[in-house]
């Protein structure tokens, strides 16, 4: 309840909005308790504790319901400020059991330290906010039920600084993410009962001044990490040899001895891994002394070897297999074992697998067919999938009735993310003596039940001549029989972003496959079918003529949070900005937009419709030798009051690019405390500089592109 300093008012006529009353004289709190605590289930904890709860004495008592309180996500909530934060934490601290401050970038370290006031904490995610090891040890200190953590290792940790309460605190820990920004063990020789361990390597080479960083900086540190009780070792890694030198480090004592419960082993490696003679012995023990449910490896340590065939299994729920050499018979043979039932596997990702749907990789070309019989083995068996990536290959069809890639993964009616190469998706294979498929409209709903016939344009459009989806199409088919899919990907099969990470732009790009010049506008429009989507992702569309199809979603896919688009249409022209302008017009709930282009204009016009998407948080813009108009960014950045990323990458030069920013930050800073402006020419030879400035959740979530799909097992980290 309430404290009576505390302004509670008793008249109902004098409340928040959210108590104000509905249309057709319904009360808001009318509703029953269960209805309400629902609703406010959904508001920033800042809002509801600092604002709703303020409003009259039923909301007081609800907005204090353990429901609400004991369960406090602070990530994304772009308003918590500093101040926010202390009254949050002041107010209902010891009522907090799970408290997510994961990228809080923006609040200091002094205010991240109120956080020892939620002595009753038992999960706490720290990522991407700053601590010193002084602060994270009087912190620890005060948290002795604390059984779950989640920080960043950064340069200057040392764990010597930390007190013996803090030790005693991390040795019941049993869940650690270490985000590790420099070469260090962290506190995981402290955590002598850990079962889980997730590891973020993102150091770089180089520090700031030009040195080069080597793992031989952790000699003399602990180096005995308690790896017993461990039932999960999950290493992600970025780019770069150090980032390999200090996971192998990690790995050693898990050679020595192999904990008897892990179940989930995943590294996950950007390029190539070596093997070594530690990693062998891991692998032999891990071969015959334990049973897995979750497995992913670097590429060469599964290329050419037998692994697959020693490792047990039990009901897993995740593999991953991204960039390797996995042919569909070793598919088939060694992980589904000649069809044995796998309904439990709930992920799998063959991104970049070329051959694995193709009985030999050593006789088949990337652009020849696929076996069919494999993808419905695969289908058969694991029918119970919910996420499922086989972008970055060639995965063509051949004719025959029913044997398409589309009409096979159908069948996958749990799906509800799927990322397929462009090429993937066209019909069959172009024809001198077939002649060019009519254009039609399936019926599409309107208001309650109301179909339009077949042949007429389903929502309105600028667009005279338009193709519109085909219901003969096999994407089409695909889409009408996934309609809960939320994240869909269409990757061109040669794809690469312009802006990679840690080196230089890339300034040319592969020509994209033959097969993909059938996939354009009526295919897009198709996805328009997806009610439910939440994330889309659309990159390398040669065939994209006006973008009409970009229309049907955003009238549509009245759910889309993020969206992702790069390379449509043709090159040198981007021919699809009307149909984009138009498309803005209704995505009222989009979040997050990227959007990658040559020769893009960021003009007025396009801010202009930007600023109808009044959800929207954060904008990147990669566009090489594109442009854009400053006074047009400021206007934008004025009206969209929830911006808070603005990353433009484009060919201005580096003055225009420096004053712009300097402008917006001046301008906005102040009243949004988590603005993040990265405005710089895509092609400086300082853009590696500046993007090690970029806080992780923005760079890993957006600014890098990258296919997310079964990226990582459900639910690794609450």
């Amino acid at each position: 309840m309430a404290s009576s300093g505390e302004d509670i008012s008793n008249d109902d006529d004098d409340m928040h909005p959210i108590a104000a009353g509905m249309a057709d004289g319904v009360h808001l709190l009318g509703f029953s308790d269960e209805i309400l605590l629902h609703i406010l289930s959904h508001v920033p904890s800042t809002d509801l504790i600092l604002n709703v709860r303020r409003t009259c004495r039923k909301l007081a008592a609800l907005c204090l319901d353990k429901s609400l309180i004991h369960t406090v996500l602070l990530q994304k909530d772009y308003q918590a400020s500093e101040d926010k934060v202390r009254q949050l934490v002041k107010e209902i601290g010891r009522e907090i059991q799970q408290l997510s401050m994961a990228g809080c970038y923006w609040l200091p370290g002094s205010t991240v330290e109120h956080v020892a006031r939620c002595r009753s904490l038992v999960k706490v995610n720290l990522s991407g906010c700053h601590l010193t090891s002084l602060r994270l040890s009087k912190m620890l200190s005060a948290l002795q039920h604390l059984r779950s953590l989640a920080i960043d290792v950064s340069p200057g940790f040392d764990a010597s600084q930390l007190s013996s309460e803090c030790k005693a605190t991390l040795s019941r820990v049993r869940e650690l993410k270490q985000t590790l920004f420099t070469p260090s063990y962290g506190v995981v020789p402290c955590c002598t009962s850990l079962e889980k361990l997730l590891l973020y390597f993102e150091i770089l080479d180089r520090t700031r001044e030009g040195a080069i960083l080597s793992g031989q900086l952790m000699v003399g540190q602990s180096n005995v990490p308690h790896y017993q009780n461990l039932r999960v070792f999950y290493a992600r890694l970025a780019p770069g040899y150090i980032n390999q030198e200090v996971v192998r480090l990690y790995l050693a004592v898990l050679s020595d001895r192999t904990p008897q419960n892990l179940h989930a082993f995943l590294i996950s490696v950007p390029g190539s891994f070596a093997e070594s003679g530690a990693t062998k012995n891991l692998l032999d023990s891990m071969a015959r002394n334990v049973s897995l449910d979750a497995l992913q490896l670097p590429k060469s340590w599964l290329n050419g070897s037998s692994l697959l065939q020693h490792i047990k299994f039990n009901n897993p729920f995740y593999f991953s297999f991204s960039r390797c050499t996995l042919s569909g018979g070793h598919l088939i043979q060694q992980v589904i074992n000649g069809g044995k039932d796998l309904r439990s596997l709930a992920s799998l990702n063959l991104s970049g697998c070329v051959h694995c749907l193709s009985p030999d990789s050593l006789l088949r070309k990337a652009e020849d067919d696929i076996d069919s019989s494999i993808l419905e083995t695969l289908v058969a068996s694991c029918c119970n999938l919910r996420h499922l990536n086989l972008s970055a290959a060639h995965h063509h069809s051949s004719e025959g009735l029913g044997r398409h890639l589309c009409q096979l993964l159908a069948r996958l009616c749990h799906l509800r993310s799927l990322s397929l190469p462009v090429c993937s998706v066209a019909d069959s294979a172009p024809r001198a003596d077939r002649a060019p498929a009519q254009p039609a409209m399936h019926a599409v709903p309107r208001g309650f039940g109301k179909k339009v016939r077949v042949g007429v344009q389903s929502c309105p459009s600028p667009f005279s001549g338009q193709a519109g989806p085909q219901p003969s199409s096999v994407f089409w088919s695909l889409l009408k029989n996934l309609p809960f899919l939320e994240h869909l990907e269409l990757i061109g099969s040669n794809f690469s972003s312009a802006m990679p990470r840690n080196e230089p732009a890339i300034r040319n790009s592969l020509p994209p496959c033959s097969r993909a010049q059938s996939v354009g506008d009526s295919e897009v429009a198709a996805i328009g079918q997806l009610a439910f989507l939440r994330h889309l992702t659309l990159a390398q569309l040669p065939s994209v003529l006006t973008g009409s199809g970009l229309v049907s979603i955003g009238l549509q896919c009245q759910q889309l949070r993020s969206l992702s688009l790069a390379n449509l249409g043709m090159m040198g022209k981007v021919v699809y900005m009307p149909a984009l302008s138009d498309m803005l017009k209704h995505c009222k709930r989009l979040r997050d937009l990227r959007l990658e282009q040559p020769y893009f204009s960021a003009n007025a016009q396009f801010f202009q419709a930007l600023s109808q998407c009044p959800s929207l948080q954060r904008l990147c813009l990669v566009s090489r030798s594109g442009t854009l108009q400053p006074d047009a960014v400021l206007a934008f950045m004025a009206r969209c009051l929830h911006v808070v990323m603005c990353h433009l990458f484009t060919g201005e030069s580096l003055a225009t690019c420096k004053n712009l920013q300097q402008s917006l930050l001046r301008s906005f800073q102040a009243e949004r405390p988590a603005l993040n402006v990265v405005i710089f020419p895509l092609l400086h030879e300082g853009l590696t500089d500046v993007i090690r400035d970029v806080p992780l959740v923005h760079l890993d979530e957006i600014t890098l592109f990258k296919s997310r799909v079964a990226e990582e097992p459900p639910n690794l980290w609450w």
